[in-house]
């Protein structure tokens, strides 16, 4: 076992996302340094982007435009597929668990086409749209950490599609007025419309309430996708399943949090206490356990498929 390698993913977690953080430790051993390596690769891309790489990369990051970044990344991505000798631990991270787990390139591609689509700034138009970026940016993050998880099962693969597109629309709602300060908006432009807000002013203070509308109407589109989810546990392993149901519990309290505090909800970044996690991952096993007997739903027909 590469244990620097390990080390310097649990790192990358433990910082980036306490939230799935505390999901992770659920894992079995095996699964757990799969996902952690997978994690880190995923950070490490979206760091690259924001030339915000936390001193994981050579140093080239904060001297080259996005598209040069983007392109190199791309191009680490191909060498880490061919078998090449990777030296930024997140690219050897993620080929060791490539190859183990039978990740194919398209699926990794399919996530740097999310930072692509935030180097050319896109807009999003419609609710439509807006999904497509998230399942670029989430949906296949669930997609490929399902393979870490052994599950080839199509059916399951959407329910983990499902729970990162929830993810993400939580993520979106949490982070209007942050993305706003940098320019960002993946909220549709119909729903900017209606009421009445632009990107420029969606970080006014004063049109706060109209902004937490906005909020509410994402956390409420969020919900079919996390009861989707929920009945997709029952296709992974025990362990995994507890994990999962823990980080789905933990992510869509945040979005309800942000949901209830209305105007507020930007007066300090919406999360979960210690107590909070403990209770939800109690509650989690509940569910795991339940989800082994129970006959799980079909998947609504009217929630957005991911590509063939």
């Amino acid at each position: 076992m590469n244990q620097p390698l390990l080390d310097h993913a649990t790192r990358t977690m433990a910082v980036g996302s306490k939230s799935f953080d505390t999901a992770a430790k659920l894992f079995d051993a095996e699964t757990r340094r799969s996902a952690l390596m997978l994690y880190a690769w995923c950070r490490h891309c979206d760091d690259v982007i924001d030339d915000q790489a936390l001193g994981f990369t050579t140093g080239a990051a904060s001297t080259t435009d996005a598209q040069t970044r983007l392109a190199g990344l791309e191009a680490q991505t191909r060498q880490a597929y061919a078998g090449e000798p990777m030296q930024v631990p997140a690219f050897a991270a993620f080929q060791e668990v490539a190859f183990k787990h039978a990740i194919a390139p398209r699926r990794a591609f399919e996530h740097l086409e999310g930072f692509a689509m935030d180097v050319r700034e896109e807009h999003y138009a419609t609710f439509e749209d807006t999904l497509r970026y998230c399942y670029h940016v989430a949906g296949v993050v669930g997609l490929m950490m399902a393979q870490v998880m052994g599950v080839r099962d199509e059916h399951v693969l959407d329910r983990a599609c499902d729970l990162g597109l929830a993810f993400q629309l939580t993520n979106i709602a949490r982070d209007i007025v942050e993305d706003a300060h940098t320019g960002r908006c993946y909220l549709p432009a119909s729903w900017l419309a209606q009421e009445g807000l632009t990107v420029e002013t969606l970080s006014d203070p004063a049109l706060r309430p109209r902004v937490a509308r906005l909020a509410g109407r994402l956390v409420n589109e969020a919900e079919p996708y996390y009861a989707s989810a929920k009945a997709g546990l029952a296709g992974l392993p025990l362990r995994s399943a507890w994990a999962i149901a823990t980080a789905h519990g933990v992510y869509r309290r945040i979005g309800l949090k942000v949901q209830r505090a209305g105007a507020h909800a930007w007066d300090k970044r919406q999360s979960t206490s210690r107590s909070e996690k403990l209770a939800l991952l109690a509650k989690a096993s509940a569910l795991t356990l339940s989800s082994r007997v129970a006959t799980p739903e079909p998947r609504p027909s009217g929630l957005w498929q991911r590509p063939a």
